[in-house]
């Protein structure tokens, strides 16, 4: 059922993760020291998605505005597409420091607590190092994707991976469900970012460490690249849906290709859940990824038309791509990726879309020797075509795929929603809204229903409850549907919204999740 209270609530994918940012609102502390709270938090409780060196996006409502913050991290300065080419790679690695950038999530909590919040720093990151000293039970979809990562790093060769064993496979086994772990060096770690505001991330030890183990094993990343940066406060985009405002983060992250599919949408009339409309939010999504694939990248390097994407005209135009039958508009194909997604309100008002990833699972497979840093693979998603507007440059940050989402009617905020889940995700902020709007179901429910997921071409996966009659009927319009028993790839979202005097919190089933409510 959905969470119904009016004190103040926390949804994320890690119970004891939300109790953390329930327990700075019974200290006084606001949604934004909630939400740090939180995902300090996660990247203890759930490292197979998320870590201290991951990037992190957020929209804050603050008293009746709305505010973006990018805090990804850019290339270093000192890698080039001619070195990544020189060491033998057609495509950008998984593994390994080539793919690693800046990392952004410690910044994220510093601007975050310092421009919004209302505890010290050190309070709020009390909470994640306690888990870290003291350890915790790991739960089910936890345990499960946690021995997965140990078997795929297992067959990762020398002594540069060694310290993710010791940190997170202590023996050369993932600890099993129910299983303590605890990490002392990450303690240690968030123990210096909290009482230097990240300073020592940046520009002090940590930041050493850093570039330290990154010389060692030929990587790119030094201590100069990560004094240089700085989170970007930016202006969060949004397209009417409706009536309701629905906003995303503009690039480099892929908010974008959910506006773009909404705004196909919202030239249909809205009709029962069938296959009529499954079938149009597929073929909506498929073309906005292929204009997201072509435009999407960090527009301090490379102009982004969002205004033209998000015309009405330019919706009409490509709306008469949506025909009867599957189309197949041929962007690349996604791969999939982890992520942590939170959503955080107070009793004043205030609310937070928090999202911070290492991308795929654990990330690169690095961790810095004794501090407790996975370092994320964002860097994964340049292209190597130096003729795209994504390709790999120096400082330049990559296409990314993490994007908390908001919405707000009339000027009035409604609430922080999110999907987590690589490329899923705008697919996933998409049937979310559609579930919400069109639909009209309460925050629950609208996690609770079953997903699709297109993968490429005319391919789409649907969950083992996605009713079999739509199936069929998709397949008869030139759909190729599969069917998967396992829901791990179609995302895992959390919702707070605001109805009248109460907060409406629903939860991610197919995670560990919990809402944390008072």
């Amino acid at each position: 059922m959905a969470v119904y209270a009016s004190g103040g609530m926390v949804a994320t994918s890690q119970p004891l993760a939300a109790q953390a940012g329930m327990e700075m609102l019974r200290k006084g502390g606001n949604a934004v020291d909630a939400a740090i709270a939180t995902a300090a938090s996660l990247t203890v409780l759930e490292p197979t998605s998320n870590g201290i060196g991951g990037d992190a996006f957020a929209l804050i409502w603050f008293q009746g505005r709305l505010y973006g913050l990018n805090a990804s991290g850019p290339a270093p300065k000192g890698i080039s597409l001619e070195a990544v080419k020189r060491a033998g790679h057609a495509e950008m690695p998984r593994f390994g420091w080539l793919p690693v950038t800046v990392p952004g999530a410690p910044a994220a909590w510093a601007a975050c607590s310092g421009r919004f919040g209302r505890l010290p720093l050190t309070e709020v990151l009390a909470p994640a190092i306690r888990y870290a000293e003291e350890g915790f039970p790991l739960t089910p979809v936890l345990g499960k994707h946690w021995k997965r990562a140990a078997e795929v790093y297992r067959r990762l060769d020398g002594d540069l991976f060694a310290p993710w064993f010791d940190t997170f496979a202590p023996g050369g086994d993932a600890p099993e469900i129910g299983e303590r772990w605890r990490s002392p060096d990450h303690a240690k770690t968030l123990q210096a970012i909290a009482e230097t505001r990240a300073e020592a991330f940046y520009r002090g030890e940590l930041a050493e460490r850093i570039d330290a183990f990154s010389r060692t094993h030929g990587g790119y990343l030094r201590a100069e690249d990560l004094a240089a940066f700085s989170p970007e406060w930016v202006t969060p985009i949004q397209v009417n849906y409706r009536g309701f405002e629905v906003w995303e983060l503009p690039p480099n992250g892929q908010g974008l290709i959910t506006l773009m599919a909404l705004n196909l949408l919202k030239g249909f009339d809205p009709a029962e859940f069938g296959v009529a409309s499954v079938h149009r939010q597929i073929e909506a999504i498929k073309l906005a990824f292929a204009d997201g694939k072509r435009w999407i990248a960090d527009p301090r390097c490379r102009e982004v038309p969002v205004a033209e994407l998000l015309s009405d005209a330019y919706a009409e135009e490509r709306r008469k791509q949506i025909g009867e039958r599957a189309s197949d508009p041929l962007p690349g194909s996604p791969p999939r990726g982890g992520t942590v997604y939170l959503a955080a309100a107070d009793g004043e008002g205030n609310m937070v879309s928090f999202i911070q990833s290492n991308y795929m699972g654990f990330g690169s497979g690095l961790v810095v020797p004794g501090t407790g840093i996975s370092l994320h693979n964002r860097g994964c998603n340049f292209t190597l075509d130096p003729g795209h507007p994504n390709c790999l440059e120096p400082g330049k940050r990559p296409y990314h795929t993490i994007i908390p989402g908001f919405l707000t009617r009339d000027g009035r905020a409604v609430g922080p929603f999110g999907v987590m889940g690589g490329f899923m995700q705008p697919q996933g902020h998409l049937q979310v809204i559609v579930n919400t709007i069109d639909r009209r179901l309460n925050p629950q429910a609208a996690l609770d229903a079953p997903r699709w997921q297109w993968v490429k071409g005319k391919e789409v996966l649907v969950e083992q409850l996605f009713p079999n009659h739509i199936a069929e009927a998709l397949v008869r319009k030139g759909h190729d549907i599969r069917v998967l028993s396992d829901s791990a790839s179609f995302g895992r979202g959390q919702i707070i919204w605001r109805i009248g005097d109460a907060l409406v919190g629903g939860t991610e089933p197919r995670a560990d999740g919990g809402v944390a409510a008072f």
